[in-house]
Order: C-alpha cells, then structure tokens, then sequence
C-alpha cells in the first residue's frame, strides 16, 4: 500500500476527528434504492477501517427521501457497531422513531438562507427554527447530543454569495438553541480559504468557538481540501467527509460531492494529524460500494490506490 511522506506542519491539530457521513449524506441522492443489509455493511465496514463516528440514516418521511425509507430496519442490523452512530431528524415525530431505536445522537438540518429553506423544508428560516425548538429540548431531555447542520453557509444557488454576517446569526441561534456542535456547510462548494478563515474568525468573535463547530465540503471547484485546510490552520478540529466522495444535496441541483474520507485521510497521514483510520481497509471498502452502485468512485485517492493494487 503506498502512503504519503509525513511531513508535520506548524501550528495544525494533532487529531481530526472525522465525521463520515456516506451512509447518509453519500446515498440519499442515489436513484437507485441500495438495500438495508448493503447499508448495514457498509457501516460495519467505515467502522472496521477506524471511524468512529459514523452518521448511518435519517428519520425523515419515506417521500421525501425513498433511500432512507429502511431506517427503522437498518438501525437494527448495526445495533452492534462499535462507533457513534448520529442520525438526522426533521422534526419531533423523527425525534421519536430515532429514540424508540436507541439513538444517542441526532442532527437537525437549517439552513443560513431563505431560498434553500424554502426548497429544502418548505419554511422560512425562522419558520424551521421554530420547529426545531421543541425537537432539541425533547432531545436534551432525553440526555441526546444534537448536531446542527447549517447549509449555504458560503453561497446559495438562489441568492448568490451569502453574507457572512447572516451565517454567524443563524450559527448563534442553533447554539443558542441548545445544539452542542455546529456543522457549516458549503452545500453548493464554492467557498475558497480566505472565506473560510474570515467566517471562521467572525464566528469566534461571536462567541462561537472552534469546539462547536465542524467543517462540511463539497468539491464542485475542486476547493474541499483547501478549505478543509484553512479550516485546520484556524483551529477547527472536526471534518466531515463521506467514503469515496459520494454525495450531492437533492434540493440544490448544482451541488455535486462531498469531500472524499479517503482524500482527507491521504492529506492528514501526510500531515502527521492522527485519524485513527487505516486508508487502506476505507479504500477497499469504498471500491466495495462503488461496485454496488455500478460505477466507480470519484474519489482521486480511491482510484489511485486501487489501481496501484490491480
């Protein structure tokens, strides 16, 4: 197996802790329905390879996300997995089917913008903060950590760039909320390092400090790793990614993948950053999936090292 040089950089974590979310994030936009038991082992996979946490379903309405219609089914067959295992929850009827299954984490999805509010949720942006009051009050109450997911957090299909200003107010609210971490989106993938840092900074200025929040990138400019990056040189030590680069947005047509586990894992091994994940057992896992889905993956490390493989 070929591995990067490390060679460390100043002033970077020591440890990342990764966010996967393929089995969620990566398969909901697939036409194609992938079965529970594939799903089941996919999780058994990402967690075998080292992540340890791993975000497996969503609670959602089976029209809205026919993907994700199994999730009562699926929970049942990684009840066994040794990782965190969030799941997404729309709302308090969400809420409750994740907690009659034993879930210990949930996440809740806003939006910083009106446009992707509305197309996403059907409300506005005060409107679906409003419905995720009571949701996470019922979740704290159950002793339950809740992530906030905050889209368009650099750019909306709609309304163009986003003011940076109206990302940190509904970032404050979430927390404010109760949330325990906020996930910042970059949904349609147009954000670039000096934006990253300049959010980031504001954030903290707000009060919004680097151990709430997380980093989520799409590549459509081919900018995920550099802001993920930036994101590390601010101090922010949580990053989402999604084995083998699976993953859209389905109510923002312009967003194409997120960034690759496998990528990031590559970047950090040669930045001497500690993971915990062996980038060859996710790699095989994501050839895995990329032969179940009948096609292969886009990620550049996956395909790189597989071929070495061949």
């Amino acid at each position: 197996m070929t591995l990067p040089m490390t060679v460390p950089a100043p002033g970077l974590p020591t440890r990342v802790r990764i966010h996967e979310v393929g089995p969620r994030d990566g398969l909901q936009n697939e036409k194609a329905l992938v079965p529970a038991a594939i799903k089941a082992e996919f999780i058994h996979r990402l967690a075998e390879a080292g992540l340890t946490t791993i975000e497996a379903t969503s609670f959602v309405h089976p029209e809205w996300v026919p993907q994700l219609a199994d999730a009562e089914e699926l929970m049942r067959l990684i009840d066994d997995v040794d990782a965190r295992l969030p799941v997404l929850v729309p709302n308090e009827r969400g809420l409750d089917r994740a907690l009659a299954l034993g879930a210990r984490e949930i996440a809740v999805f806003a939006s910083a913008t009106e446009s992707f509010a509305k197309a996403n949720l059907n409300r506005t942006v005060d409107g679906a903060l409003e419905m995720f009051e009571p949701v996470v009050a019922k979740a704290e109450d159950a002793g339950v950590a809740v992530r906030g997911y905050l889209s368009m957090c650099f750019g909306d299909p709609w309304e163009g760039p986003v003011p940076i200003s109206q990302t940190v107010s509904v970032s404050r609210r979430l927390l404010d909320m109760g949330c325990d971490e906020i996930s910042l989106g970059d949904t349609i993938g147009v954000a670039t390092p000096g934006h990253v840092r300049e959010l980031l900074a504001t954030l903290n200025e707000a009060g919004v400090m680097n151990d709430r929040l997380a980093v989520h990138f799409h590549d459509t400019y081919g900018q995920a790793l550099a802001n993920t990056l930036a994101a590390l040189e601010h101090g922010v030590t949580t990053v989402d990614a999604s084995a083998g680069g699976l993953g859209g947005c389905p109510y923002a047509k312009s967003a194409t993948g997120n960034l690759a586990t496998e990528d990031l894992v590559w970047m950090l091994d040669g930045l001497g950053i500690e993971t915990g994940v062996d980038i060859g057992r996710l790699t095989a896992t994501s050839v895995w999936m990329a032969r179940h889905l009948g096609r292969p993956s886009p990620s550049r490390t996956v395909r790189a090292l597989s071929q070495k493989e061949i």
